[in-house]
């Protein structure tokens, strides 16, 4: 975590970076109610009427822009005044492809130069939890509580084929974050915006995606149906995710305009060279790659491979806000899937 006491220089150079007057002061950061815990930025500015909420990295990545994203969306859902703030990441080291994302969803990036020292605090960046939420272990002990709706822990534990303390730990970190709660010794979620807030927070979905092409499709069902019929004629690992499962799943109208699906490394260059288009009209083709086994429990509906309800809720979950609806479509009908 960047340290900021005793750090004028740094914070001298952001405020002219962002052209902010001689009056720009720090403040306390603003309280986001549905937050899971504190949304950390190490550096809150007031300007006048606007404020400037800045995180401070040795490296930007990702994952700093989807945190900032989700940060956003809060703010937005909880504040009229959203305009008189600004989203600022500044950092030392700034990919392109960090730029061109962050550009597109409206935060402002800052190159700090290599003779500003950062102080760093020696312990990792806090967690949203004590235990990790979307691990796979954990992510089935939080479905299995969806799926029942209200049950034990012991009951999690022989459901889920995890030991008794495991099932303990997750269940005590998300009633620590007042996402579950207890009576007798039945437990069940209460705060289903606090659980989906602090997924897309941990595991942001397109963290995972490889790539992005044009297949010479009219819709997205249609090109979902084909796709599953070709790649399994190919003996091709793969399966449909997010809004393509989501839709499946739940009869929700899903995008028209892209298919996302899951394919191992080294099967992307044959699904680019076999199904791209480099002209022409059509819909796009998310590809990701997985961060852990799921093609085993992958389904068939309506003769489209899916991957399993409860990845596709950490999927939709790990969208943050734009996928919002659907996710929540998928939580009332999880305990039927």
């Amino acid at each position: 975590m960047i340290l900021l006491e005793d750090d004028p220089v740094l914070f001298q150079f952001i405020s002219t970076k962002l052209n902010l007057s001689d009056s720009a002061r720090i403040i306390e950061a603003p309280d986001i109610k549905e937050a899971v815990s504190p949304l950390i930025v190490e550096l809150v500015i007031q300007d006048g009427n606007n404020t400037y909420l800045t995180q401070i990295k040795s490296k930007v990545n990702l994952d700093a822009v989807a945190r900032m994203t989700l940060l956003k969306e809060l703010l937005k859902k909880q504040e009229s005044g959203i305009l008189h703030y600004s989203f600022v990441i500044a950092g030392k080291s700034i990919p392109k492809s960090v730029e061109h994302i962050a550009k597109a969803v409206g935060i402002k990036l800052v190159i700090i130069p290599r003779n500003i020292h950062l102080f760093v605090k020696n312990e990792n960046f806090p967690r949203f939890l004590k235990a990790k939420i979307t691990s796979e272990k954990s992510w089935r002990v939080i479905t299995r509580l969806l799926k029942e709706k209200m049950t034990s822990i012991r009951q999690l534990s022989l459901l889920e084929h995890v030991s008794y303390g495991w099932a303990h730990t997750i269940i005590q970190t998300l009633k620590n974050q007042d996402i579950v709660t207890m009576k007798d010794n039945y437990v069940t979620i209460s705060n289903i915006d606090a659980l989906l807030n602090g997924a897309a927070w941990e595991r942001p979905f397109e963290n995972l995606i490889e790539n992005e092409i044009t297949i010479n499709f009219d819709n997205a069902h249609t090109a979902a149906t084909e796709l599953s019929h070709m790649l399994k004629q190919h003996k091709v690992r793969f399966a449909f995710t997010a809004y393509t499962a989501g839709g499946l799943y739940t009869g929700y109208a899903i995008r028209h305009d892209s298919v996302y699906l899951y394919l191992e490394k080294d099967e992307i260059d044959f699904f680019i060279q076999t199904f791209g288009e480099e002209e022409g009209e059509g819909i796009r083709a998310r590809i990701y790659v997985p961060d852990r086994k799921l093609f085993n429990d992958s389904r068939e509906i309506e003769n489209i491979r899916v991957v399993s309800p409860a990845q596709t809720l950490l999927d939709l979950a790990g969208l943050g806000y734009s996928a919002r609806d659907i996710t929540k479509a998928m939580v009332e009908k999880y305990a039927l899937l």
